[in-house]
């Protein structure tokens, strides 16, 4: 249940105590199965299982409690569906419910809109964009003397563009491993994410115009690159971004809410076997 599990999930953490052995788990008298927390635990990855256990764990405990307080308060409620055939659970449309009732955040105004946008400027600009030609001479080995041999013949074409720039095109049909290499090594107007950051690293760095050319390496092998173009990106209007603040103020806002009360509920309840913090530290600054 993503909607309502998430926000308290982040927000109550566990005392790392990842080589003790996992408990029998009870809140306020009911039983968490052994069992339940094993098919919880694929959706929490983890680097051990021992770590994947215990946020299944803290998950299951969130939504015993919240289900247990539906239940005192005797919340009633309809499950919902989406536009994609997915409806909830009557559990999941209990705890929404529940929430929604009993949990209530600030609204943002105007002034803390302007004011998280003037803070947060970069977020709302535009990404850079790359009109960008190479020719790619990849290593199919990675031993030493291939790296080697892939690195002169890069230099090689290297010095045939610097020599003859009109060849550009030409060579990379003949001698590029990339399938740009059909479009004369054009890759087009390019943006951050789009490339492997080795090779996105050093786009800011080309100088710009069609008889320059440099050699990036990358983990695919050697480019020979050409910038042709830089287009700046630029800051979003306010008006532009305003819905876009206001949800995502709206939903911090929502989350922080969400975890106070599940840690209220948890500091009420007799919870044996795992350790809730109750913490008040706020879940965002």
């Amino acid at each position: 249940m993503s909607v309502v599990l998430d926000a308290p999930k982040a927000g109550c953490t566990v005392k790392p105590n990842v080589s003790a052995k996992p408990r029998t788990i009870t809140v306020n008298g009911v039983t968490i199965p052994r069992e339940a927390i094993a098919r919880e635990t694929q959706n929490h990855p983890a680097s051990k299982p021992i770590e994947a256990w215990q946020a299944a764990a803290r998950a299951l405990v969130i939504r015993e409690l919240l289900l247990q307080e539906a239940a005192r308060l005797e919340i009633a409620a309809v499950p919902l569906s989406d536009g994609e055939g997915r409806r909830e659970t009557d559990e999941e449309a209990q705890i929404r419910a529940l929430l929604e009732q009993e949990v209530s955040s600030p609204v943002p105004g105007d002034e803390e809109l302007q004011r998280y946008y003037a803070n947060n400027r970069r977020a709302f600009r535009t990404p850079d964009l790359y009109e960008v030609a190479h020719i790619l001479i990849g290593m199919r080995e990675s031993r030493p003397v291939a790296l080697q041999a892939a690195r002169e013949r890069a230099e090689a074409i290297l010095r045939e563009v610097e020599a003859t720039p009109a060849r550009f095109a030409a060579l990379a049909e003949t001698h590029s491993d990339c399938p740009s290499r059909a479009m004369g090594g054009n890759l087009g107007q390019i943006s951050s994410g789009q490339t492997v950051p080795e090779f996105e690293s050093m786009l800011p760095q080309l100088p710009v115009g069609p008889d320059t050319f440099t050699v990036v390496e990358s983990r695919f092998g050697f480019h020979i690159v050409t910038l042709h173009r830089q287009i700046e990106g630029r800051v979003l209007p306010f008006d532009t971004v305003r819905n876009r603040i206001e949800l995502f103020l709206r939903e911090r806002a929502q989350a922080i809410a969400a975890r106070h009360y599940v840690q209220q509920l948890a500091s009420l309840a007799s919870i044996e076997g795992f350790a809730l913090e109750t913490s008040s530290t706020p879940l965002v600054q």
